[in-house]
Order: structure tokens, then C-alpha cells, then sequence
């Protein structure tokens, strides 16, 4: 349960800043290019493929997972439009569009400190799916049933 003393406890969460949107679709080359055409950009963006388990140390229901997945992003003024395919089945993506099909994922905060975020956040009625690394950072997804969202903490290292 949400209650209105855990949230005072957190001063406006992730800044106040909801820093990106994630989308799982079926076919990123397909909605790149319808996404590409929405948004008025001249150029899709480039898809990039999301590091193997010996680098992005992924982890999905807290198990290890081989899982990837080819992404492209929509940099707009205020917000990051992310596309997200999975390559492979265990993962948040994969289980996300298995059961609800193309569509709304995710939305992102930056978050200065992971783990006690993903607290604050379990406190709250939140249980922790996924997270891995990514070159300059870290990720996790962290399933809010009574809101019904994903939340995605992003943490940078500075490189």
C-alpha cells in the first residue's frame, strides 16, 4: 500500500523527472520507422543490440538471464522515447509483450542511489523484476501493481 507518510519520506521521486517511456514491440525496424514518421524525424535512430550476460550481468526474477534485446531511441526535448524488442524469453520485455502485447512498458527516472531506491519502491508495493548493467550505468524495472506501471531506476558511473 501507498501511503502519504512513505512518500514524505521521499522528496519528489527521481526529481521530479520522468526521464523516459519504454515501448516492447515486436518488430523495431517496423516501429522505428512509424515512430521515425510520428515524430517528425528526419533519420531512424540507430538499433542497438543490449550487452550478454558476462557484461550486463542481467538478472530477471532474480535469476541470471541470457536474455537481450535491440533497442532505439527517440530523443525528443523533454523525454526519451525508448523501442524495446526482446531477443529471448526471460526478461521483462518478453514477458510484457507476451501477455499484453505491443505497447507501453516502462517509465524512467534517473536516481541517485540504486538500492535504496528499489527499497523505497518495494516499501511501496513494488517487486523488483529485472536489472542489469549498461556501459556508463545500471538499470532495474520494478513492477508497481497498485499504480500499474513498470518504474525504471537508471543510475550513471560517470563513464
Amino acid at each position: 500500500m501507498i501511503t502519504t507518510s512513505n512518500l514524505q519520506a521521499q522528496e519528489r521521486f527521481g526529481n521530479g523527472k520522468i526521464t523516459q517511456i519504454g515501448l516492447v514491440v515486436n518488430d523495431i525496424e517496423k516501429a522505428s520507422e512509424k515512430w521515425t514518421a510520428i515524430l517528425g524525424f528526419s533519420e531512424k535512430p540507430e538499433i542497438v543490440i543490449t550487452d550478454e550476460y558476462d557484461k550486463a550481468h542481467t538478472q530477471f526474477e532474480g535469476k541470471p538471464t541470457e536474455a537481450q534485446a535491440k533497442l532505439a531511441f527517440f530523443h525528443l526535448e523533454n523525454i526519451t522515447l525508448e523501442l524495446i524488442e526482446p531477443i529471448g524469453k526471460n526478461s521483462t520485455w518478453y514477458q510484457q509483450l507476451k501477455k499484453h502485447g505491443e505497447g507501453f512498458h516502462h517509465i524512467a527516472f534517473n536516481v541517485d542511489g540504486m538500492e535504496k531506491n528499489i527499497s523505497f519502491l518495494k516499501a511501496n508495493g513494488g517487486k523488483l523484476q529485472q536489472t542489469g548493467d549498461f556501459t556508463g550505468g545500471s538499470y532495474s524495472y520494478v513492477d508497481m501493481p497498485e499504480v500499474g506501471l513498470v518504474i525504471e531506476l537508471l543510475t550513471s558511473t560517470g563513464n
